[in-house]
């Protein structure tokens, strides 16, 4: 990396970062540095999403809905900027940079040069970016475990459902009953001693067990035993900031990577008389992290099941394993249906309805319909299939009551269209933000018509029109109830490069 980007990437972290508050009790580290070699992606791995978020932006969300204050420290690396934008300016918010990645607890390191770690008397919390179905009731729990065990550093750890030859992760090693003397192991029993890797664990000898040393005692363990242990290193862990700070700078490079890796800091704290304890999670699926597409895409079913079961009574979907509401919009709707009120919406197979859609009472979405942005739903509205629907920021799409929007029909930008209208198929409609599209009540448009930043007054049908920056209204002659508009073309534009063709 050239120092020109160095010196690019350090300017806008400054511009980004928030101060560190040494006042509150709790700070997450997210690492983000890496790109994820394996997801063979141009994508930053932390940019990859799950259930329409970025992964390393579900980890923050978690984090700060988790736990009531909060300062967070982005380790940043690999598409530094790209990640720093996506992360957004939060509050408490501080970006570090891991230039080059040389392991876990480098990235740690990383982290606690952003502030005066010496002066710091809180929680640290780390996790990865990638961990992107980790929720915030999981990051509660585990906070108050931490707290309520009185341990030095907190280990969260998954329990491996699977046949045991499948488990390649690191394995928990933790105190026995007894010692290899039977002697008890009194209050040190089910303590971590240390986490050891799948492959070394291979790698002993099936003859000779394994003995480790805790608090003076020595503890044996054969290598089916360990094999067979189904607790494994998730990569979350929780410290007491000072003893963190303490001690980071004590972990070696002492392996084949020449890397620094943070996994060695249960021994450090064991042998400083620090003590390290582990948890597991409620549901074991919020530990996934992904390093291909397969296990992402896994990820994003996972997300959608845990969708589709807050609003399974709630709300009608066609398809469980075909349809997408963000987040925001099914809090929005578990609101409306805590109000006692059946709210009759109908979402079909296919849907994509994204942040900032205000869904309203007997709504029906056939299948395949693309609803982005701030789009607001009047009540008894019908949008037929392969709709697409969307705003850039700052804009709205407004539809009254009654309204239907008919077979693929495109509305964008700034549109407000009133009560009962109909909007038949073959319709393109846009507006933007200086010159918006209104269409009034009991409107009726059909047949291949182009819109554009036009005014259409009420108790119109319009058929087979071009209306670019139009104001239509009823002429004062006319004594009818509803007014036609057909065959309304603009005059043509560019006629002289139109020729014949002649054989």
């Amino acid at each position: 990396m050239s120092s020109e980007t160095g010196n690019t990437i350090n300017e806008l972290i400054k511009s980004c970062s928030h101060q560190f508050n040494y006042n509150i009790p709790d700070t997450a580290i997210i690492l983000a540095a890496g790109h994820g070699k394996r997801i063979k992606s141009q994508t930053s791995k932390m940019l990859h999403k799950i259930w329409g978020v970025p992964t390393v932006v579900r980890v923050y969300e978690a984090c700060l809905k988790g736990i009531e204050k909060l300062n967070t420290v982005v380790v940043v690396g690999i598409k530094a900027d790209e990640v720093i934008k996506a992360s957004g300016k939060g509050e408490g918010v501080l970006f570090a940079y891991q230039a080059e990645q040389k392991g876990t607890g480098h990235a740690v390191q990383a982290a606690l040069e952003k502030y005066d770690a010496s002066k710091y008397e809180g929680n640290v919390f780390v996790l990865p970016g990638d961990m992107g179905l980790i929720d915030a009731s999981t990051i509660k729990s585990f906070r108050g475990n931490f707290i309520k065990s009185g341990a030095d550093m907190m280990v969260l750890t998954g329990l491996f459902e699977g046949n045991y030859r499948d488990n390649y992760y690191g394995r928990i090693i933790r105190v026995k009953e007894k010692d290899i003397n039977g002697v008890p192991s009194l209050n040190d029993f089910r303590k971590v001693i240390e986490i050891m890797e799948y492959k070394d664990i291979l790698n002993l000898s099936e003859d000779k067990p394994y003995t480790a040393e805790y608090n003076g005692k020595k503890y044996s363990y054969t290598r089916d035993e360990l094999l067979r242990n189904n607790e494994f290193n998730s990569g979350v862990y929780a410290f007491k900031a000072k003893h963190l700070a303490g001690l980071i700078a004590k972990i070696k490079p002492n392996n084949v990577q020449q890397e620094i890796y943070i996994t060695d800091l249960i021994a450090i704290f064991n042998n400083n008389g620090l003590t390290v304890a582990a948890v597991s999670p409620k549901e074991q699926y919020v530990l996934m992290g992904f390093n291909n597409k397969s296990v992402l895409k896994e990820m994003d079913a996972i997300a959608r099941k845990n969708a589709y079961e807050k609003l399974k009574d709630i709300i009608e979907i066609d398809d469980p394993d075909d349809f997408f509401i963000d987040d925001s919009v099914i809090e929005k709707i578990i609101e409306m249906d805590k109000l006692g009120k059946p709210l009759d919406i109908k979402i079909g197979k296919g849907t994509h309805i994204g942040a900032g859609a205000v869904l309203n009472y007997n709504l029906s979405i056939e299948k395949n319909v693309f609803i982005e942005a701030s789009i607001i739903f009047g009540e008894n509205v019908l949008i037929k299939e392969n709709v697409h629907l969307s705003a850039f920021p700052g804009q709205r799409i407004t539809l009254g009551n009654n309204v239907s929007i008919y077979w693929g029909n495109i509305l964008k930008g700034n549109i407000s269209i009133g009560g009962g209208s109909i909007i038949e198929s073959g319709v393109n409609i846009t507006g933007s933000t200086e010159y918006p599209v209104t269409i009034g009540s009991n409107v009726v448009i059909k047949g291949n018509c182009y819109i554009f930043g036009t005014q259409i007054a009420g108790d119109f049908l319009i058929e087979r029109c071009v209306l670019i920056n139009k104001k239509i209204e009823k002429p004062a002659s006319f004594n009818g109830e509803v007014f036609h508009l057909k065959n309304y073309m603009p005059y043509p534009e560019g006629v002289e490069a139109i020729k014949e063709i002649v054989k």
